[in-house]
């Protein structure tokens, strides 16, 4: 008699890759033979492995359509196996997938729009901190400013978009004509993040997305201002560096800030 570790890990193999090596352990019968009874748990799987995957990428699903999201969630089942303890995280490759896959490949703004709604759910799903505000600087010497250096909350996030993936993003999501897929001038740099339950984004010009992602890196305010010489005139550093400061203060993307 076989052990229940093998049993188990047969199944396991027919669930994921189709090995039949479980059939010996399953009674059929003339009405339901042993091959239907295992598929129950096989197509059961996969379907609701599919299912999560329109959990996570609602957007994606209704404007694919219900036929051809299934065609996508079987193609990135196949691919793509479970390895997460929460099915929350299944999906988290699905916009490298869209990207590399031939049938999907030639319309890279679904790949863009997969990776923006994946984002958008790890903002909403991140830790919560508590945001400081300018008060926190408030008696701060002068002569510190240069070595200061900002904790982050754990929600923010940063994404580099070629595409109008955001727009079409917001329109499908309420439940407006999402406008025709078009490629932006220039890569378009955004934020995201959240305060509270709700959700926010908007995009940076070049200067903010460098600081920010300097000051991210463990840059210090001095640091930021040398960063900022390269995009306005030198005297104007300072002063665009700590506006960005307070906008980032005022939306609640800081927990904290340090003196080296």
């Amino acid at each position: 008699m076989a052990k229940l570790e093998q049993i188990q890990q047969d199944f396991q193999r027919y669930v994921l890759h189709g090995d039949g090596a479980i059939e010996q352990h399953v009674r059929g019968t003339a009405r339901v033979p042993a091959a239907t009874r295992l598929a129950i748990y096989s197509d059961g799987y996969r379907a609701r492995l599919i299912e999560a995957l329109a959990t996570n990428y609602p957007v994606l699903a209704q404007l694919l359509g219900p036929s051809d999201f299934a065609e996508l969630g079987k193609a990135y089942v196949m691919n793509e196996l479970s390895t997460f303890c929460s099915i929350r995280y299944y999906g988290h490759a699905l916009a490298d997938f869209l990207a590399t896959q031939a049938q999907y490949a030639p319309a890279p703004v679904l790949a863009e729009l997969a990776r923006w709604e994946w984002t958008m759910g790890e903002v909403f799903d991140a830790a919560d901190g508590t945001p400081i505000d300018a008060s926190a600087l408030a008696g701060l010497p002068p002569a510190s400013w240069a070595e200061l250096r900002f904790a982050w909350h754990p929600c923010v996030r940063r994404l580099q978009l070629a595409w109008n993936a955001p727009p079409i993003w917001k329109a499908v999501s309420a439940t407006a004509e999402p406008p025709a897929a078009s490629l932006e001038p220039a890569p378009i740099q955004w934020l995201l993040w959240r305060r509270e339950l709700k959700t926010y984004f908007r995009s940076l010009s070049s200067a903010e997305a460098a600081a920010l992602d300097a000051a991210r890196a463990a840059s210090t305010f001095g640091e930021l201002c040398v960063l900022l010489c390269e995009h306005v005139e030198e005297a104007q550093a300072p002063a665009h560096a700590a506006s960005f400061l307070r906008t980032w203060l005022d939306g609640g993307l800081l927990v904290a800030v340090r003196s080296s």
